[in-house]
């Protein structure tokens, strides 16, 4: 006697973890984890507009040292990492005339780390190969 069954594959449900959140990664999971670490729908919706991504390390600096970016700072990154990006950069020192300095990796269009006037000075600056100032 055939079998008449149709047999559809199942694909088991993520697991929560303590945090409540799937374990699983997608688009939507990096979203929910990344506005749950601090950062605003505001600042996410800047990022994916300009194409200019933050790390981790990154939002952790913003944080810490209450740096604020608006739009127009946003946007003044995203040109300084293009400009960078036709030079050949790989990664980059911005330095904006706001007192803000950024290390980014050209390559990724992410933010490695963010640093204000009072943390850029007595700094030295490794593993950079260009510098942009805006």
């Amino acid at each position: 006697m055939p079998d008449n069954h149709i047999y559809n594959s199942y694909q088991p449900l993520p697991t929560l973890s303590s945090s409540g959140q799937a374990s699983t990664t997608t688009k939507a999971n990096s979203v929910t984890n990344k506005t749950t670490n601090g950062s605003n729908f505001n600042q996410l919706l800047q990022q994916e507009i300009t194409g200019v991504k933050f790390s981790q390390h990154a939002l952790q600096r913003l944080d810490s040292r209450k740096i604020q970016l608006d739009s127009t700072q946003l946007s003044k990154l995203s040109q300084a990492v293009e400009k960078a990006a036709q030079k050949g950069a790989k990664e980059s020192l911005i330095l904006m005339n706001d007192n803000l300095a950024f290390v980014v990796s050209v390559k990724n269009k992410t933010v490695i780390t963010a640093m204000d006037g009072a943390n850029i000075k007595d700094n030295v600056f490794t593993n950079i190969d260009s510098a942009v100032i805006v």
